[in-house]
């Protein structure tokens, strides 16, 4: 009895030391796989838009909506549509810059809002809705400020762009129901008439940039 015992205890050390190899192994890939991303934080109005347009962007490995730039620690979606938490909607990317550069994802970060309006965009109006890139380091400060003033020097735009570089410190996931808004739902007033038209012109001029339909 006692050799059987110890024999199926040797047997389930086995297994669980094989177990935790396993794990271990996918965790250091996984860590290395995820070494090679990087993360962009971009606000430029509702994150219902911006969330829906570079969900579709290839390379893009993930968009989280969410909340940056305030003092609140953990704000409700109710307490920064107040407007006094000083808080930005905006969407954190994770991205392969094998495969998108940050240079292009500001290319469309400019090209899909307005960003010459003061904490406004189109009918949304209240600061969280300001134009704003939160960099996470000095080369996306440097980028940025170089293509906001190449575009202002172009004059893309007949008023001068206020969109805010600011460094990035934290970033704050937006509750579950505003996260994939738009792809769960499609036919809800406010996706249907300004985010739909939204996505649809930004697919015609960003073609060679979309993701293939799986």
């Amino acid at each position: 009895m006692e050799f059987k015992n110890l024999l199926t205890t040797l047997i389930l050390l086995s297994f669980l030391s094989f177990t935790f190899c396993q794990e271990k192994s996918k965790g250091s890939f996984m860590n290395e796989v995820n070494s090679n991303f990087e993360i962009a934080t971009f606000g430029s109005g509702c994150f219902w838009c911006t969330e829906a347009i570079f969900e579709r962007v290839k390379g893009v490995i993930d968009v989280v909506s969410g909340y940056s730039g305030g003092e609140v620690e953990n704000p409700t979606y109710h307490q920064v549509t107040s407007g006094k938490t000083g808080h930005a909607e905006c969407t954190q990317i994770k991205f392969d810059p094998s495969v998108i550069s940050y240079d292009e994802l500001l290319e469309i970060f400019w090209k899909t809002h307005d960003p010459t309006t003061p904490n406004r965009q189109g009918n949304d109006v209240g600061p969280q809705y300001r134009s704003i890139i939160f960099y996470h380091n000095l080369e996306q400060k440097q980028k940025a400020e170089f293509y906001k003033q190449k575009l202002q020097e172009e004059k893309i735009w007949e008023n001068p762009i206020v969109t805010e570089i600011v460094e990035f410190k934290k970033f704050f996931p937006a509750e579950d129901y505003h996260q994939d808004y738009f792809e769960r739902n499609p036919y809800q007033g406010y996706c249907a008439f300004v985010i739909a038209p939204k996505v649809e012109k930004f697919e015609k001029v960003f073609k060679d940039k979309l993701k293939k339909p799986e």
